[in-house]
C-alpha cells in the first residue's frame, strides 16, 4: 500500500504546481484520477491516452505545447524511458499495475510494498485529495472491479445511488444506478480526444452525480448527446451477446462483430459477472492482428498470456484476473492452444 507519508507527498506535489500536466489513461479508473486531482487544485491540463497504455517518447511534443511545471502520470504501466530523459520537469507518477524500473520520476505503485495490494489508482487519489469527491471516486475504484471500504459510508448515503444491500463490485456495475453513471463515463472516453477532453471539464463541475442521470442541465444533455451513438451500439451489441452460452471448455471464447469502437473490456467484464467459473475472451479482429480482453475471477492471467506470447508477434498485460492482450491474426491458433494448456 501507500503509506500515509507518500500520500502526503504526492499532495505536496500538486499543491505547489502552478500550470500541471495530467497523462491518464482511457478507462474510468484513469479518468476519474485525473478528474480528483486537477478538481482538487482546479489547475492544469489533462491528456488521454487512447491508443495504448503506454506513455511514449513521441508525447513529448504535450510537453512542449504546454511547457509544464509537474507532470503527473495517472493509472498508465508503462511510461519509456526516453519520455521521462526528455521532459526536464519533476514527474509524479501513480500507478497499480505491474511495478516497473525507471530512472528519473517520483514512482508511487501499492504493489511495490505489497504486491497483492493493486486497488486502483482513484482509490490512493481519493486520499491525496483528502476524501472529498466521494461519487467521483466510487465511480473509478468500482469501475475497476475494487469496492472501497468507504463505499459503506457512501451508500448509506446514497442509496438509491449504491443500494446498501451491494457489496461486491460487480453488483454495483450490472445492478445500481452508480453502474449507469460507470457506463456513462465509459462512453465519454469512446469519442475522439477532443471531445473527452472537453466532456472531462464538464465533468469536473458536477457535483451531483444525479445530474448525469436526469439529464435536465446543459452540460448533462451534452454530455448524453456525445455518447448516445456510442451507447446505441453497445447496446445493440450487448443484446446479442446476452443470448450466448457458454461451451464446456474452460475458456469461453466470444467473438465480436466490427465496430468503429471496441467495447471488448465492457463485455467481458460482464460475461465473467454473468459466468464465474469461465475464463472469458473476447475477441475483435482486424486484417492483421486479434485483440482480446481476458477476465477470470480465479486463474491468474499475466504470466500465462506472457508464457504464451513467447516468440509471437503480440503484446499482453494487466491486472491480475483482468487483461488485454493482441497478436498477429496468423498467429492467434498457437496462441490460443498454448494459452489453453495452461489454463485446464
Amino acid at each position: 500500500m501507500l503509506s500515509t507519508k507518500q500520500i502526503e507527498e504526492i499532495r505536496g506535489y500538486l499543491k505547489k504546481s502552478e500550470n500541471p500536466l495530467f497523462f491518464f489513461d482511457d478507462d474510468p479508473d484513469g479518468l476519474c484520477s485525473y478528474l480528483l486531482l486537477k478538481k482538487y487544485i482546479d489547475k492544469g491540463k489533462g491528456v488521454v491516452l487512447k491508443t495504448k497504455p503506454i506513455l511514449e517518447e513521441g508525447l513529448y511534443m504535450k510537453v512542449r505545447e504546454y511547457n509544464p511545471d509537474y507532470i503527473f502520470i495517472l493509472d498508465i504501466p508503462i511510461v519509456e524511458q526516453e519520455f521521462i530523459d526528455k521532459a526536464n520537469v519533476p514527474i509524479i507518477w501513480l500507478d497499480h499495475h505491474k511495478p516497473i524500473d525507471r530512472k528519473g520520476v517520483k514512482y508511487f505503485n501499492p504493489r511495490l510494498n505489497d504486491d497483492k495490494n493493486n486497488k486502483p489508482t482513484t482509490y490512493w487519489a481519493h486520499k491525496i485529495t483528502e476524501e472529498k469527491f466521494p461519487w467521483l471516486a466510487a465511480v473509478g475504484t468500482i469501475s475497476d472491479w475494487y469496492y472501497p471500504s468507504f463505499a459503506k459510508e457512501f451508500s448509506k448515503q446514497n442509496p438509491k445511488l449504491l443500494p446498501t444491500k451491494i457489496k461486491t463490485p460487480d453488483e454495483a456495475i450490472f445492478n445500481s444506478k452508480l453502474g449507469d453513471i460507470i457506463t456513462i463515463f465509459t462512453m465519454v472516453l469512446k469519442n475522439a480526444t477532443s471531445k473527452v477532453h472537453r466532456m472531462a471539464n464538464l465533468l469536473m463541475k458536477i457535483e451531483d452525480p444525479w445530474e448525469l442521470l436526469e439529464n435536465e442541465t446543459s452540460r448533462s444533455k451534452f454530455i448524453n448527446r456525445e455518447i448516445s451513438k456510442h451507447m446505441n451500439e453497445y447496446e445493440i451489441l450487448f443484446e446479442k451477446i446476452d443470448k450466448l452460452k457458454p461451451t464446456k471448455e474452460k475458456i469461453f471464447q466470444v467473438y465480436l462483430p466490427p465496430t468503429k469502437n471496441s467495447y471488448t473490456s465492457t463485455i467481458s467484464n460482464y460475461l465473467i459477472y454473468k459466468y464465474p467459473e469461465k475464463v472469458i475472451m473476447v475477441i475483435r479482429q482486424n486484417e492483421e492482428k486479434v485483440i482480446m480482453s481476458l477476465r477470470s475471477t480465479k486463474t491468474k492471467l499475466p504470466d500465462a498470456i506472457s508464457t504464451a506470447l513467447e516468440g509471437l508477434d503480440g503484446f499482453g498485460g494487466g491486472h491480475e484476473l483482468a487483461c488485454g492482450a493482441g497478436v498477429a491474426k496468423d498467429q492467434f491458433p498457437e496462441f490460443f492452444e498454448r494459452l489453453q494448456s495452461q489454463l485446464i
